[in-house]
């Protein structure tokens, strides 16, 4: 048996190739290949490094019974600790499919999903995880969506009802101080450009008017400006007349040294994009028009007001610009503080001969010391007998208290403008410097005494606030407006002739006046100062005859129309549409293009009204 077995040991190993050194390492790496695909991912020939065996690793992790795995883990993990002030073992509410509770806008959704690949945030539901590709039934959990706090509006704007129809037999005076304020149509302008039609009581017809720059005829006298009166008919209603009223200002050939103290707004209110860093960027461009004699003071007020810049000369401009990029703001609104201290320094900075201004640029938002317009009036009404004038640049939306700003700029014999992008800046403080600062007339009033024989009614579009009393004309202590240099003044009356259809009130039974035995119109009369005067002086003329209005006068008519629209008059079916026909037709010169973007703002209007 021995050698059986010796013989059959003989017979194999004879049968047994000889080993193949070679061979025997190839099917070894083969084996190993056939080995890691198996795992799902080939091993590289060179050693593994902390990268290759962590990449390996997550490999495993990405298979899809894996994610099936982690992804439900996840979501269990998600749920149970949400930060929703749940209890931690209190389920989820679900939201029953296609059901969407009233009280809030996120309906439940049922979804087909392939799986294994449900949100964090939705509960699968008999999903068998062994199933690579299946379709599952998926609920989503409603969520209530975010709410964003919105700012109160706490805006302000002055004005007053539109002038009322007047009978001219009872009351054949009219009486107003003029305005060349600009801030209602930057506003009107800010809201069309937003999407918005303005608040009807931010509309003063008035400034709108007289917010462009018209080639009126230039005064040739004495006189510090020019009247121009034109008589034509109404686009609106063919039964009725306009009046038309121009003043043009003077230019100045040689202006004297000017001090200017920079009253700035740095309370909290003022931190936003378009309030504080625009007033930056907006003073910087008025430092370019300053003559190198010309100084510049900055006072600023929050908390508190305090001085940030010492009276400086305007040649040195990198010391005035380093002190308007150092503004930051913070705090409530010390308005008085501010102001008290901006009079005192203009006060110490005058000398004869200069012209002092402080410039108040702000929100409007004065909430220490005296915030009530009116006890503001008092208080700039006595500070503007020193001769420092105040001019206020209003800047921001959502807050802008525009019935301070025109309470103090009114009594401060200065003008209002609103600023809200930098172009706004350059026609203010760039192209109509000299207009805004020195000042050609003041106390600037007008009255029209019209013929009840000629004219049954009449109505003067815009003014309302600045209408004064009948005998307030000749009264010299009465404030009215100014006319800086190279200012242009505009006031439109609508008047229905006697006998007119257009007449809406029917004549006196027992009248005992007597008819007036001239034929004309009706007359104008001026009143003015020359700037430190104390008695005014007169300017009078007659109205002439109805003719055809210059493209000059038919522009304007067309913002006259446009502004009390927008304020909600009913001009008988004239629309903006018609307005914008009639300013195109009128457009004439039209250097910076203000003009044009005016006709704009009426197809927004337009499109906006439907």
């Amino acid at each position: 048996m021995t050698d059986d077995l010796d013989d059959l040991k003989t017979a194999i190993h004879a049968a047994t190739p000889a080993p193949d050194a070679q061979k025997r390492a190839k099917n070894l790496a083969l084996a190993q290949e056939n080995f890691d695909t198996l795992q799902g991912l080939a091993v590289p020939t060179r050693p593994k490094s902390i990268w290759t065996k962590g990449h390996t690793m997550i490999a495993k992790l990405t298979t899809p019974a894996a994610l099936t795995l982690t992804t439900a883990c996840v979501a269990v993990g998600f749920l149970t600790l949400s930060p929703q002030g749940q209890n931690l073992w209190q389920p989820p509410t679900i939201v029953e499919p296609a059901v969407m509770d009233a009280t809030s806008a996120t309906p439940a959704i049922e979804a087909e999903v392939a799986a294994p690949a449900p949100m964090a945030d939705q509960l699968v539901t008999n999903a068998p995880m062994a199933q690579k590709r299946s379709s599952v039934s998926v609920q989503t959990i409603a969520r209530p969506e975010p709410v964003l706090a919105t700012p109160a509006n706490t805006e302000r704007f002055a004005n007053a009802p539109s002038n009322p129809l007047q009978i001219t037999a009872e009351n054949p005076v009219s009486t107003f101080s003029i305005d060349v304020d600009t801030a209602s149509y930057a506003v009107v302008r800010n809201a069309l450009m937003n999407g918005q039609l303005p608040p009807a009581n931010a509309v003063r017809v008035e400034e709108m008017i007289n917010y462009f720059p018209y080639e009126y005829p230039t005064p040739t006298g004495d006189a510090p400006f020019q009247p121009t009166i034109q008589v034509g008919q109404t686009p609106w209603n063919p039964d009725t007349q306009l009046v038309h009223i121009a003043l043009q200002g003077a230019q100045i050939t040689e202006r004297p040294p000017l001090n200017l103290v920079f009253l700035i707004d740095t309370s909290g209110s003022m931190n936003q994009p378009n309030k504080l860093p625009l007033l930056i960027q907006s003073f910087r461009l008025m430092l370019g028009q300053l003559q190198p004699n010309d100084e510049v003071a900055i006072v600023t007020y929050a908390g508190s007001a305090g001085q940030v810049l010492a009276p400086t000369k305007a040649s040195e401009r990198e010391t005035i610009e380093a002190a308007l990029a150092n503004l930051s703001a913070g705090g409530s609104t010390a308005g008085q503080a501010g102001l008290t201290q901006a009079y005192a320094l203009a006060q110490d900075m005058a000398q004869d001969g200069d012209v002092s201004r402080v410039i108040l640029a702000t929100d409007g938002d004065f909430n220490v010391g005296l915030s009530d317009p009116l006890s503001l009036k008092d208080f700039i009404a006595e500070k503007r007998q020193s001769g420092t004038y105040l001019s206020v640049l209003g800047f921001g939306r959502g807050n802008l208290n525009d019935a301070t700003m025109q309470s103090l700029a009114q009594n401060g014999n200065g003008t209002a403008a609103y600023i809200d992008t930098l172009p706004e800046a350059q026609k203010v403080l760039v192209d109509q410097l000299s207009g805004a600062l020195f000042t050609i007339a003041e106390d600037v009033k007008v009255q029209v005494e019209f013929n009840p024989a000629r004219v049954a009614e009449y109505r003067l579009i815009g003014y309302e606030t600045r209408a004064l009393n009948r005998e307030d004309f000749n009264n010299d202590r009465v404030d009215a407006g100014e006319i800086g240099a190279g200012h242009s003044v505009t006031a439109i009356y609508e008047i229905t002739p006697v006998g007119s259809p257009a007449q809406l009130s029917d004549p006196l039974r027992y009248s005992s006046a007597e008819t007036p035995s001239s034929d004309e119109l009706g007359y104008l009369k001026l009143r003015y100062k020359t700037p430190g005067a104390s008695q005014s002086a007169l300017i009078e003329t007659p109205l002439p005859e109805p003719n055809d209005l210059t493209n000059e006068a038919k522009f304007a008519v067309a913002i006259a129309g446009f502004g009390q629209m927008l304020r909600g008059h009913d001009l008988g079916g004239w629309s903006f549409a018609l307005a914008s026909r009639m300013a195109t037709d009128a457009k004439g010169g039209d250097p910076f293009g203000y003009r044009a973007q005016a006709i704009q703002m009426m197809r927004l209007a337009d499109s906006l009204s439907k």
